[in-house]
């Protein structure tokens, strides 16, 4: 045997085709062109190789297509010229999308959207049993619409008299295909049915690990932001630990703890989570509700933001829309702008640039250190010196809480109730999240006792 029959070779990437619709009206936060390039950059990262793209204008989108009749005659040909396997459409397709396109596309070459290539791509990245159980999920609620397409050529098939599919002596009887498709859908809730109950089991093991760090005072913060913005690189330099980071999307999936001494010998758990993207799959952000969670139970968000990227405002907006959606823009946060080390120019005039825009940000580079010490002092800063107002109704179960805010905060006002009682004061932002469920409006009773 020869050298070169020793050598293994890797199986070709399949070749991916990429289409674009740009929708007229739509609200968007990146252009056409750069979604695409984003979306190349998903296709690269599940193991596929780009080898075109093309985009439309429309009014709306083809109910049928998706694009218009004539663009999908032209993407047919544009995939046969070149050799694509798979054709890649920069949105959430309808069942019925899918349905059609891959009728006109035949069987040669299979049809994906931006969900399923994240989904894949999520598949792929899973490593604890938390994070597989929470793909598998999404895997199943985004392919059970979509069942109906796979298995339509049996559906056709016709009998009896009538013509209706098994109609004998005027009794409906099923067909093979609708039969199968009844099965395979009911296997699939039955296996949706288990996946929650196991996520709900990790999710209530979580919650009592969380209750468990609330009680010990330690402040959480969760490191969010746009996939690939140094989110992991960031908490590594922090920790001094060896969380997995790559350049490459979606390359943390799984949240990662670690401890972190601030100024002064403060003690804080950092929390990396999954990296946001625009077009993000609500049922990706629903079947992540446990994995999420840790960002809405943090006590400081550190966004960070990618400033080297050409469309750094767009992903910033993307993940701000993401936060509002899980119900955690409500929580303080502190903008981080990392990859300094790769931004042309004087950093002096962007680190003034970005003062004009925000000024308690900070402009870091994770990679090689730079500005970490201010960002030490701003988280310092906003969890233990800022104290922020606020007014509660807590019910005397709360006793914990009420006891908390006489301790670490100032009370102003104080009204005794038969079932509650209401306190405005100031509190350290780092309990904020913890008194949000008991938020009250900015009012005062007249017969409000005050603590001088």
């Amino acid at each position: 045997m020869s050298s070169n029959e020793l050598i293994s070779t890797k199986p070709p990437k399949e070749r991916a085709f990429l289409v674009a619709a740009e929708i007229r009206d739509a609200d968007r936060l990146m252009d056409t062109e750069d979604s695409l390039e984003e979306l190349a950059l998903l296709a690269d990262t599940a193991g596929l190789e780009v080898v075109g793209e093309t985009s439309q204008k429309l009014d709306r989108p083809n109910v049928s297509t998706y694009v218009g009749s004539g663009k999908v005659e032209e993407i047919a040909a544009l995939a046969e010229e070149t050799l694509a396997d798979v054709i890649i459409f920069d949105d959430e397709l309808t069942p019925r999308h899918l349905r059609e396109l891959s009728k006109r596309f035949g069987d040669k070459v299979r049809v994906l959207d931006r969900t399923a290539l994240i989904l894949d791509i999520f598949a792929q990245h899973a490593s604890t049993k938390a994070g597989r159980l929470q793909v598998e999920l999404a895997q199943y609620e985004y392919r059970l619409p979509r069942l109906s397409h796979a298995w339509g050529h049996l559906g056709r098939q016709t009998g009896g008299a009538s013509g209706r599919s098994g109609s004998v002596g005027g009794v409906g009887l099923r067909g093979p295909g609708e039969t199968q498709l009844e099965v395979d859908k009911r296997e699939i809730r039955k296996r949706i049915t288990i996946l929650k109950k196991e996520i709900d089991s990790l999710s209530d093991h979580r919650k009592r690990y969380r209750v468990q760090r609330k009680r010990s005072r330690i402040p959480v913060v969760a490191l969010v932001g746009y996939t690939n913005a140094g989110k992991s690189t960031l908490l590594n330099k922090l920790s001094k630990s060896d969380v997995y980071a790559a350049d490459q999307l979606f390359a943390t999936l799984d949240p990662t703890t670690r401890r972190v001494i601030l100024p002064g010998d403060r003690v804080c758990l950092f929390t990396d989570t999954v990296g946001f993207i625009q077009k993000l799959p609500t049922d990706l952000v629903a079947a992540f509700k446990s994995t999420l969670e840790e960002i809405n139970e943090a006590d400081l968000l550190l966004h960070v933001i990618d400033v080297s990227h050409y469309n750094a405002g767009a992903q910033f907006e993307s993940v701000k829309q993401t936060l509002e959606e899980i119900g955690a823009d409500n929580i303080p946060t502190v903008n981080v702008f990392n990859k300094a080390d790769l931004l042309d120019g004087d950093p002096e005039e962007t680190k003034k640039l970005l003062a004009e825009t925000d000024p308690d940000a900070c402009l870091i580079s994770a990679k090689t250190g730079e500005g970490l010490d201010e960002l030490r002092n701003a988280i310092m800063e906003t969890l233990f010196e800022k104290m922020v107002p606020i007014r509660v109704r807590l019910p005397y179960t709360e006793g914990a809480l009420i006891a908390l805010f006489h301790d670490q905060g100032v009370v102003d006002y104080i009204e005794s109730g038969r079932s509650d009682v209401v306190m405005s004061g100031s509190i350290p932002t780092r309990f904020l999240t913890s008194y949000q469920p008991f938020f009250e409006d900015d009012e005062t009773d007249d017969d409000t006792e005050q603590i001088s």
